[in-house]
């Protein structure tokens, strides 16, 4: 068989399979075998074939959390979806697109170009000759390929599985409803607390979660200053824990100019090398977070200090003023509450005190959820549903996010279609398992829900630490 004559027929642009290389060449003078087709294009892949999920890496070539290798292949058996590995490669002056099963089975083909719409068609084109149900990772850069693609329920994007890489944002912005809506009153309401409190401070700032919340309160903040930038920094307390996507995200919001942020990781914390697995959820979160709040606040000095806290969520949010003063401290008095009567607030301060303001206090979660559909805001993936790898602790489900964390005796890492209602640090927030993957979704779905959000957070259910108590502690 002549070498050149098998480069020149795989790489011709037919979508190819081992078989189906060696029924074209059955003609030749040569009439070789499938073993010797298998032995010739092992030499003509060489090492750029991945097939095994452990040595799959995302964009940034980080490489699959080791502990989730087994519970993919476990989920893989139980739903009867073998997992092929999608991955792209340049050979010969041409792209490969290539399939590859974890037996290292190949369905190929080949483009002599880059275009990328070009190489969108070639794996759809691949992915469709593969018959039956089954999943895929995309290796490397590969997860491009398949954006858009509008694949058959036989085929399941496995995604998710990856470590995040860089967040994208969507886009631009689309045009603004001329029908009035209750929202527009929500919005202004904001707008005016917001506009009331910079006018009141001299040195304001805004936590910032990276949270819905947040994001509808940012949002809400750049159309009280516009065209100008927010005249304040985002308050950004670090536990070193939270979800992957969460640093994502912040570092999409870093890049942007008419932002600006103070970070901040307790000293104490760092030396202590804290985490909710070795220390507790209540000890992490007091170090962590309450902790590091007082600090920061105190370092730089901020005196009025916006928050995404809604009534809605939980019992000792809802009897909190929309501007909340707090002592030298940082603890807050539910007896020392000011009055709020027709939207008339009182931001004076007595020396030593702070003042806390949540211009978003009379929101719902589903109020917030139209608004950022309405205004198209650029959210952290982990609000949609995806296949994500989890276990079942204390009646939560809790993603293993990456390999730091440790599994229990006789616990197991599943995987199912999850989202996250609230996000935190991950060992200490639950997911619930859902099939909403757009806003849409979502709200159909809190429509029909009973349950608040907070539910799901570890830390509500610290024993002795309610929601109050942190509070009077100096916790947000």
């Amino acid at each position: 068989m002549n070498t050149f004559s098998l480069i020149s027929r795989a790489l011709n642009g037919n979508v190819w399979t081992a078989r189906t290389l060696t029924a074209s060449l059955a003609g030749d003078s040569s009439d070789p075998s499938l073993r010797s087709i298998l032995r010739a294009l092992s030499e003509l892949w060489g090492e750029k074939l991945v097939s095994q999920l452990d040595q799959i890496t995302n964009g940034e070539a980080q490489p699959l959390n080791p502990l989730v290798l087994e519970p993919l292949q476990d989920w893989s058996q139980a739903k009867r979806r073998p997992i092929e590995i999608l991955q792209r490669f340049s050979l010969h002056g041409h792209t490969v697109v290539a399939l590859v099963n974890l037996k290292g089975h190949v369905i190929w083909t080949a483009r002599r170009t880059t275009d990328s719409a070009t190489i969108a068609d070639a794996t759809a084109a691949v992915l469709e000759l593969r018959r039956g149900n089954y999943a895929f990772v995309p290796h490397h850069d590969a997860i491009k390929m398949v954006e858009g693609q509008d694949l058959p329920d036989r085929i399941h994007d496995l995604s998710s599985m990856l470590p995040p890489t860089r967040f994208l944002p969507t886009g631009t912005r689309p045009e603004r409803s001329k029908t009035p809506s209750y929202l527009d009153a929500l919005e202004a309401e904001s707008i005016h607390i917001i506009r009331e409190t910079y006018a009141a401070a001299e040195k304001p700032g805004m936590l910032f979660s990276m949270g819905k919340d947040s994001m509808a309160m940012l949002t809400l903040a750049t159309k009280a200053f516009a065209p100008a930038p927010i005249p304040f920094p985002l308050v950004i307390i670090d536990t070193r824990w939270k979800f992957q996507d969460m640093y994502r995200f912040r570092a999409h919001l870093e890049a942007r100019e008419d932002l600006s942020t103070v970070v901040y990781v307790n000293p104490d914390a760092i030396a202590r090398d804290m985490n909710p697995f070795d220390f507790g959820s209540a000890t992490h979160t007091d170090v962590t977070k309450t902790q590091a709040l007082k600090k920061v606040l105190d370092e730089h000095r901020f005196d009025f200090v916006f928050g995404g806290a809604r009534r809605d969520e939980e019992k000792s949010r809802a009897k909190e003023r929309i501007f909340s003063p707090r002592s030298a401290t940082h603890g807050w008095d539910p007896k020392g509450q000011r009055p709020e009567l027709w939207n008339l607030y009182n931001t004076a301060l007595a020396e030593g005190q702070s003042m806390r303001v949540f211009p978003i206090s009379n929101w719902t979660e589903i109020d917030i959820w139209r608004y950022l559909d309405r205004e198209n805001v650029d959210l952290v993936p982990l609000y949609f549903a995806k296949l994500r790898p989890f276990v079942r602790r204390n009646g939560a489900l809790i993603m293993v996010d990456d390999e730091r964390f440790p599994l229990e005796d006789g616990e197991k890492v599943e995987i199912d279609s999850v989202r996250f209602r609230t996000l935190g640090c991950y060992p200490l927030t639950g997911g619930v398992t859902s099939q909403a993957t757009s806003i849409s979704d979502i709200v159909s779905e809190l429509e029909n829900s009973r349950v608040s959000e907070r539910s799901s957070r570890v830390i509500d259910f610290d024993k002795g630490a309610s929601m109050e108590q942190k509070k009077k502690d100096g916790y947000f």
